[in-house]
This record gives C-alpha cells, sequence and structure tokens, in this order.
C-alpha cells in the first residue's frame, strides 16, 4: 500500500534536504522520488529494474514548511523520511513483543530476553523490507553482535556483566537499524531511538487505522479464530492439568505464573517491550540520518604552532617511559631502592593516574587531527610521524599501568572494581592500536570498528567470567590469608571456584550465595551458572554453624 498525500510535520522539505540520487534503470519516473525511505547508509539501493517505493512529497507546494524558524540546520539535515505504512506482520511481532515481555520479564532475566527480542527482530526486518532496505555486511555484523550479546544474561548470573550486555545489546541492535558511519551515527544513534518513540505511535495508530477502513472482515476473523484457539487451550489445558500429575507440573514449568498482584508490573513491561518494538520497527523504515550532519575540519594551523606542543608532550611521555622501564622491569630491589615503597604501595600510587593519561590522550590527538596542517604531502608525514609516536609512546604507558595493576592484585587480590579498570585500560590501549593503523590506511573505518571493538569487549567480559576469575586468583592467594567476607559478596557464577576451598573458608564463602539462590525462579529466567551452583549445593550443602570472623581484609579498599 502507497503511503498517502498528507503532509508530515517530520520530513525534510525537498528544497532543504540533500540531493536525491540518480534514478536507476527502471525505476519509477512519475516524478515521485523512488527509494527514499532507504538512503540509511548499511542498506543497499533496489537493484536495477526494480522500481522503489512510490515516496509522496512530504509537504505540498504553497503549504506551511514542516520546519520551525528556529530549527539548526543539522536538524533539518537528520529527518527521517516518510515510512512505508504499517504492515500486518509488524504490528503482529509487536504485540507479540509486548506480551512476551509481561510474561517472561517479571521473574528476571535469562533466556527470556533473547526469546523477547526475536520477535522485535523480525517486526524491524519486515519494516525494513517494505521500505526496500536490504541488509549489508556492517548491519548484518550489529544485528549478530546484539544478539551475541544477549547471551551473556543466559549463561551469567552476575548483574554487572548481564548489565552491560544488555547495554550494549541496545546499543548495537541501533547501529544495525539506523546505520551509518560517522561519529554522529555511532554515538547518537542509540540515542535517537527514544526519539523516534513519538513519530512510532503516529506511524502505528495510522496504520492501524488504515488497515480497519480496508480489511474489517480479515480482522474480524482473526480476532474470532484467535479467541476461540485461546478458549480452547485454556479449557483442555485446566482439565488435562487436572487430570494428570505429571502433566500439571510440566505446564506449571512452562506456563508463567500470572497473578492479580503483579499485574500492573506486567503492564508496564507490556508497554515497554511493544513502545521497544514499534520504536525498532519505525527505524528500520525510516531511519534518522545521521551521516548527514556536516563534520566541520577545523582552521589548520601552521607546522610550527601546531607540532611545537605535541613535540613538548612526546619528550615528557619519553622522559616518563624511561622511569618506568627501570624501576617496573627492574625488579623488587629497584623499587624499594628507588622510592621507598613496597610494590603494591608503587602500583596503586599511579595506576589511576595512568588510566586517565590514556584518556586524555586520546582526547589530544582528536583535537590535533582537528587543527593539523593539511596543505601538502609534508604536512601528512608531519602529523604522521607526530602523532604516530605519541600514541606509540602511549602504549608504553598502557603497558605500565597494566604491569602496576597485575602488581597490586600479586598483593592484594583481585576485586570487580580491579578487573573492571584493568579491562578498560586494555580496550583504550586497543583503540589507540586502531587509531595508528587509521593513520596509515586511512579513518572511514575507524567509528565502526572503534564501536564494534566495545561491543566485542562487553561480550568478551561476560563470557570469561569474571566473578570466577576474582575467585580463582584470590584462591591462589589463600596462603597468604583470604578475605571471605568478600568473595561471599560475589554471584553464583563463582560458585564453581569457591567449592574448591578448604572448610570453613567454604562454608562462609558461599553461605550468603547460598541464600540468595531463589528455587522458585522459572526456567526462562535462571540462567546456567545459577543452575550449576544449585547443583553444587545440593550435592555439598554449605554449614552454617561454622564461625566466620576471620576475614583478613587482603582486599584493601578498592
Amino acid at each position: 500500500m502507497s503511503g498517502t498525500s498528507k503532509p508530515q510535520p517530520g520530513d525534510a522539505a525537498p528544497s532543504e534536504a540533500a540531493p536525491p540520487a540518480p534514478a536507476r534503470a527502471g525505476a519509477a519516473s512519475s516524478g515521485a522520488v523512488p527509494g527514499a525511505a532507504q538512503a540509511a547508509r548499511p542498506f543497499a539501493p533496489p537493484r536495477a529494474g526494480i522500481p522503489g517505493p512510490t515516496v509522496q512529497p512530504p509537504w505540498q507546494p504553497g503549504g506551511a514548511s514542516p520546519y520551525a524558524p528556529g530549527d539548526p540546520e543539522w536538524l533539518k539535515a537528520v529527518r527521517p523520511g516518510r515510512a512505508q505504512p504499517l504492515r500486518v506482520a509488524t504490528l503482529a511481532a509487536v504485540l507479540l513483543t509486548g506480551v512476551l515481555a509481561a510474561l517472561l520479564l517479571a521473574d528476571g532475566v535469562g533466556v527470556n530476553l533473547l526469546i523477547v527480542a526475536l520477535p522485535a527482530a523480525f517486526g524491524a526486518y519486515v519494516a525494513a523490507r517494505a521500505a526496500r532496505r536490504t541488509a549489508r555486511p556492517w548491519a548484518l555484523l550489529w544485528a549478530a553482535g546484539g544478539l551475541g550479546l544477549l547471551a551473556v544474561p543466559l549463561l551469567r548470573e552476575s548483574l554487572w556483566p548481564v548489565s552491560l550486555a544488555m547495554l550494549a545489546a541496545l546499543a548495537a541492535g541501533t547501529c544495525a537499524l539506523v546505520g551509518g558511519r560517522s561519529w554522529y551515527a555511532v554515538l547518537l544513534g542509540p540515542v535517537g531511538l527514544l526519539g523516534t518513540l513519538p513519530a512510532a505511535v503516529g506511524w502505528l495508530v495510522e496504520g492501524v487505522r488504515q488497515r480497519l477502513a480496508h480489511s474489517r472482515r480479515r480482522w474480524g476473523f482473526l480476532l474470532r479464530t484467535g479467541g476461540v484457539a485461546v478458549a480452547l487451550l485454556v479449557v483442555f489445558g485446566a482439565l488435562f492439568a487436572s487430570a494428570d500429575a505429571a502433566f500439571a507440573d510440566l505446564l506449571g514449568a512452562l506456563v508463567p505464573e500470572v497473578t492479580v498482584g503483579g499485574s500492573p508490573w506486567r503492564f508496564l513491561l507490556f508497554l515497554g517491550g511493544a513502545l521497544g518494538a514499534l520504536a525498532a520497527a519505525r527505524t528500520a523504515a525510516a531511519p534518522l540520518r545521521w551521516d548527514r550532519i556536516p563534520a566541520k575540519p577545523g582552521r589548520a594551523r601552521g607546522r610550527t604552532e601546531w607540532a611545537l606542543p605535541l613535540l613538548a608532550l612526546n619528550a615528557l611521555f619519553a622522559v616518563f617511559i624511561s622511569v618506568q622501564l627501570v624501576v617496573l622491569f627492574g625488579g623488587y630491589d629497584t623499587v624499594l631502592r628507588e622510592t621507598g615503597m613496597t610494590y603494591a604501595q608503587y602500583a596503586r600510587q599511579g595506576f589511576w593516574q595512568l588510566l586517565w593519561v590514556t584518556l586524555l590522550v586520546l582526547v589530544v590527538v582528536a583535537l590535533a587531527l582537528r587543527w593539523a596542517p593539511r596543505s601538502g604531502p609534508r604536512d601528512r608525514v608531519l602529523v604522521r610521524g607526530v602523532l604516530g609516536t605519541l600514541c606509540a609512546l602511549t602504549l608504553v604507558v598502557v603497558a605500565s599501568a597494566l604491569r602496576r595493576m597485575d602488581l597490586y592484585v600479586d598483593a592484594y587480590g583481585l576485586t570487580r572494581l580491579r578487573i573492571s579498570v584493568f579491562s578498560m585500560e586494555v580496550w583504550l590501549g586497543l583503540v589507540i592500536v586502531m587509531i595508528m593503523v587509521a593513520g596509515v590506511l586511512g579513518a572511514r573505518w575507524l567509528p565502526r570498528v572503534v564501536a564494534g571493538s566495545a561491543a566485542a569487549a562487553v561480550l568478551v567480559f561476560g563470557l570469561v567470567n569474571p566473578d570466577a576469575l576474582i575467585a580463582e586468583r584470590n584462591i591462589r592467594l589463600s596462603e597468604r590469608g583470604i578475605d571471605t567476607d568478600y568473595l561471599s559478596t560475589l554471584s553464583a557464577d563463582a560458585v564453581p571456584a569457591l567449592d574448591r576451598l578448604a572448610e570453613p573458608y567454604r562454608s562462609c564463602a558461599l553461605r550468603d550465595i547460598a541464600q540468595e539462590l531463589d528455587e522458585d525462579t522459572p526456567w526462562y529466567a535462571t540462567s546456567l551458572a545459577e543452575r550449576r551452583a544449585r547443583e553444587i549445593l545440593d550435592r555439598r550443602p554449605v554449614s552454617y554453624s561454622v564461625e566466620c570472623g576471620g576475614a583478613t581484609g587482603r582486599t584493601n579498599d578498592w
């Protein structure tokens, strides 16, 4: 069904939007702009010989402009085109997503997140196909990464890697829908999904109105058929459950328990799931075009004015690194002789400062590229040489920071904060390597690869099981003492490692974890780590008679 001719306030005016691409062979030539809805970068235009969808002008000549007089130019540039009418399959996917969210998400997270995401992804796919958008490789990678990140709640019980994975999955899924290769598209795309909600609700209302006006009989048939099917399942399911206890147990384990008291919460989950799926489908049909925001380079500076501060910074880095090579790699005696500190004290003194150094270098490189001289090949050689040297020296600083953290962990054990900042420093070092490669090969691919590496880092962080790593590292240092009070704050992910402790340390470390394991959690909200922890604790229950007051405090304060 083609779009209506009414003006839409969110569409760009022909005189203010970017000029359309030349029509391909075989495209419709009736004056409409073919394929306007598929202008986002990660999707290909229609193939030659296949006409694109007819898109009506966003506003009629002589009518009111959809833009307020004070709207900035960048806002006019990113406005999406008119979306194709809502398909029945997309509407069904939105409703199914809301129903599954209401039924499955109230008891926690696990495989239910993946179950809820699948119909939402299908609805977005249908909307994209209706707009003649075909998936490009980057869009497929983003989509696969988002679904892969949703496997972390299935595997892990700890809240912090699960939360990171959920946020990263949302960002990756949005990048798959919006596309784009610029920094604006990568950074603002996930935020823009929320801004799509008002337009998505209007799209839904208009689509339902059109469908009802043209196919009342079909909707009545679907409602009658669905109502009869649900009634038959409820009646006969209840009879079978009352006739056989085994079937009743199976049905109770598979079907979520819905109570009147939990209805408001489930209604909010339904609303959130349906609106999220609707926003994803609307974005797939007509995404915001973040790549159209003009990225104006800064005013080029002279060679001396630009290079002198950076050369001084490189010299400072070189002096610092020379000291680090002597102190950090010279052995324990060198540390005592040069600083009067132990390894642990020296490591703790400077790690956070070196982490900030790494972050600030990225800011310096970004600003230096903005104001770099660019009048010829000699300027390019100068920029690459100065910034390449700064990045190479920064990699040594990254190695020094990681070495400091390793020394500190060896003295005081591993904690969640320490493994988090360690992982962040590793990723920042990877980003610096990518910047160096971009200086040689070109930076067009850099925004998407940096964002993809962040999503991959979150996925790896969840898969390696950080709570288990914390437990294993502290157990290896148990001959110096072990802080069971801290270990008892870990999640069920650490139970297999903590199970190897000798008594009474085992019971002291596992007592709180065992009490937090809920036997009534349904299968769809139970992680594999929680299931394995229950099996271990059922086989070897913890003892509640031992006294647990011997924590050594080896984990220190961070």
